[in-house]
């Protein structure tokens, strides 16, 4: 016998499939009505923050109906049946370094998210994408809900038109932290969420489902971002903001073309995302380590050496990385961001290797936004390395070394 409703039974067995299906929680959220005040009070808040400008270049969270409504301001803009949105949590925690830990010279960063792998008959861990391997997972639970009910779904990975993390926390998955992340008290920040928008209501609003923000005074991840992104504020009940178009995650990821001079130092050696916020969060500190068969890591991204990265051409970047998040950047812009680290972390072993490479990239020919932000880049790292060893008290540096420096730098 299918139900037409969740209700609590329902609500429980939702999360026993769900934990079924490898995910660390689950929950369900009401979507409101248009004409309910918390609609348009959510909508106008969204609709501020695009305005602000703090998406940066991400238009597809800037995208309006055709009465000119930014779709996800409200869910029921994009999908109109909408009644419910199921929330699954994945934990991603695995055992490793934080990105602040100390560190040999000429690594990189790679955020955690990405370090995910699976497992090939007698190799090592290759590429994996989270957005697969949870989606295939999801739909587990949305075959479980289709024998359970009768009801239309939609199951997305980062893909649709809502912003999964409100959601989550009206779920009870979480609170927002002062970091913008989902935290939750058993699990950490550490979680990829996927989701199922349903046809299906919501018997009342279970409001003690609401997780209590456990944030309080603390600061720490506002006081880490090295470019100021976050905006959250130090009072216990403050407002949860992110200035995304300064946030390392966005400027590796998202960001096409060139990166203002200013944000360039602040990125270190960030390459591909950032977990600073997340690495200094005390709701972390015990976080749960996700279980070897459900979450494997690629060794090789855990502070990746720079000269690997940097020595590759598009070739074995795409073996490397085909099917994996860093393919979403791609070469050229993983390169521009290359430079930017090298340009942060070079020392006196690794100045002279480093800068033979930014010559290279400084001289590549074509009039492409990505061959002008490489260069830039590289003309940028070469100035920073060279401010490094001529600076007072440094060890010093050779001749030559200073020379080829000195060559095209402006």
């Amino acid at each position: 016998m299918t139900t037409e409703l969740w209700s609590d039974g329902l609500r429980q067995r939702l999360r026993e499939s769900a934990r079924e299906a490898g995910f660390a929680a689950a929950g369900v959220a009401r979507v409101p009505l248009p004409d309910e005040p918390r609609t348009a009070a959510e909508s106008d808040r969204f609709e501020q923050w695009i305005d602000s400008g703090r998406a940066g270049e991400m238009g597809y969270l800037q995208r309006r109906d055709e009465a000119g409504d930014l779709l996800r301001g409200a869910l029921h803009r994009a999908i109109p049946w909408a009644r419910s949105v199921v929330v699954c949590a994945w934990n991603y925690n695995v055992s490793g370094p934080r990105s602040m830990d100390e560190v040999s010279p000429g690594t990189g960063w790679i955020a955690r998210y990405a370090w995910m792998g699976k497992s090939r008959v007698g190799q090592s861990p290759g590429p994996a994408d989270y957005h697969e391997e949870l989606m295939i997972r999801l739909r587990q639970v949305e075959a479980w809900l289709m024998k359970e009910t009768q009801c239309l779904t939609r199951c997305y990975v980062d893909t649709g038109p809502i912003l999964e993390r409100d959601f989550a926390a009206k779920a009870g998955i979480g609170w927002i932290g002062k970091n913008t992340c989902v935290l939750s008290q058993e699990l950490g920040s550490w979680l990829l969420l996927g989701v199922i928008v349903t046809s299906l209501p919501v018997q009342y609003e279970v409001t003690e489902l609401v997780t209590a923000d456990r944030c309080g005074s603390c600061t720490r991840c506002i006081d880490a971002c090295p470019t100021g992104a976050l905006l959250s504020s130090a009072e216990v009940a403050g407002p949860r903001e992110m200035d995304a178009s300064r946030c390392i995650s966005y400027l590796t990821i998202e960001k096409k073309g060139g990166i203002d001079d200013s944000l360039q130092q602040e990125i270190g050696r960030n390459v591909f995302g950032c977990d600073i916020c997340q690495d200094v969060c005390p709701w972390n500190r015990k976080a749960p380590i996700a279980p070897a068969e459900l979450n494997e890591s690629r060794a090789e991204l855990v502070n990746p050496q720079l000269d690997w990265l940097t020595a590759m051409d598009s070739a074995e970047f795409r073996r490397q990385f085909k099917g994996s998040p860093l393919e979403r950047t791609g070469w050229k812009r993983l390169r521009r961001n290359l430079a930017i680290a090298m340009g942060n972390e070079a020392d006196q072993p690794t100045a002279a290797s480093y800068l033979e490479r930014l010559d290279e990239w400084a001289t590549l020919p074509g009039d492409g936004v990505h061959d002008a932000a490489l260069r830039d880049a590289a003309d940028w790292a070469r100035r920073r390395i060279r401010e490094r060893i001529e600076a007072p008290g440094s060890e010093g540096a050779s001749a030559s070394l200073v020379g080829n420096v000195d060559r095209q730098s402006q």
